[in-house]
């Protein structure tokens, strides 16, 4: 984990692309897209039907590292709003075992509108010890926002090879965080849509060990 501060507010970013409050001892996550495989296989492209399992072992590994009290999904959760009924007995069992044994908020996404909640608490929005939590960053928005959507990710060249990299995005009051999911694209951290969202003068970061590289995205 590597700290770095938003807002006034002392955090950790993980190199898996969560994010940790310590004060709150919460643990925050965007786009998980549990059960993007079965949803393909349902229209008619199969996948291997892993994703979920290997999300939720990764969350597993990054809340016990953390030792979490809360932990925030800021949408996406789900593939579709159906996706909590199309989870395995295993998976089932996972996610039920994490929402039991601390606080477990989910807040909605454009794809998981109406979440069968599967444990836990659902919002479509919240504020937090002075910080707001969507899943879709909202420009007009002039208080410090943290929020997920768009999967950023950090494309450079390095000796000739592309490199892609997930990554936070910010701005002096946006956060977007990567998407977690073990089954899930990336959109470049400098697209329009991004750089859209979040103004002028945003920085892709990206934690490698014990330090945060920073990069500055062009508008």
């Amino acid at each position: 984990m590597v700290p770095f501060s938003f807002a006034s507010h002392d955090l950790f970013a993980l190199p898996e692309g969560a994010l940790f409050w310590p004060t709150r001892r919460a643990l925050l996550v965007a786009d998980l897209h549990f059960e993007k495989a079965s949803w393909f296989a349902g229209h008619g492209q199969m996948l291997p039907p892993y994703d979920s399992i290997a999300t939720l072992t990764a969350l597993k590994t990054a809340a016990d590292q953390t030792r979490a009290a809360e932990i925030w999904c800021l949408g996406d959760s789900f593939h579709d709003s159906a996706g909590c009924e199309r989870l395995g007995a295993e998976a089932q069992e996972m996610l039920r075992a994490l929402t039991s044994t601390r606080r477990w908020i989910w807040i909605t996404g454009n794809h998981d509108p109406m979440i069968d909640r599967c444990g836990g608490e659902v919002v479509g929005e919240a504020f937090v010890d002075g910080l707001v939590l969507r899943h879709e960053a909202v420009r007009r928005e002039i208080r410090p926002e943290l929020s997920g959507h768009f999967h950023p990710k950090l494309r450079v060249r390095v000796r000739g090879r592309q490199v892609s990299r997930r990554c936070f995005v910010t701005t002096p009051t946006k956060l977007i965080l990567p998407a977690f999911g073990a089954l899930t694209g990336g959109l470049d951290a400098a697209h329009p849509e991004i750089i859209r969202a979040v103004g002028a003068g945003a920085e892709a970061l990206i934690p490698v060990e014990d330090r945060l590289l920073r990069f500055r995205l062009a508008a």
